[in-house]
């Protein structure tokens, strides 16, 4: 199985806009139900206000591989980054679990 963990935050200088961030955060939560090779999926909020951490993780589990490969252009995914990146910076790490 590949795990793709990503780590969000709000980018730097972003005005916190608590509205738009749970539109997002939900927005993220529901992938699942337009990608229907992804395995597992879990969106969670940062619960320790310290200064290294980042705002949100996603844990996702997928096949193999091939399938983040699959993942990464899909219309729907491109279609959330395209809003993701309008108010997050976001770092990634794929592996084999």
């Amino acid at each position: 199985m590949m795990r793709h963990l990503v780590m969000f935050r709000r980018l730097p200088g972003m005005a916190a806009n608590p509205e738009l961030e749970q539109q997002l955060v939900e927005r993220m939560h529901r992938l699942p139900e337009q990608i229907d090779f992804i395995r597992d999926w879990t969106v969670a909020a940062n619960e320790l206000k310290r200064p290294i951490c980042w705002d949100y993780v996603l844990d996702a589990g997928f096949d193999d591989a091939t399938a983040v490969e699959r993942y990464l252009p899909h219309p729907a995914h491109q279609a959330l980054v395209a809003e993701l990146k309008q108010y997050f910076e976001w770092v990634a790490v794929d592996y084999t679990h």
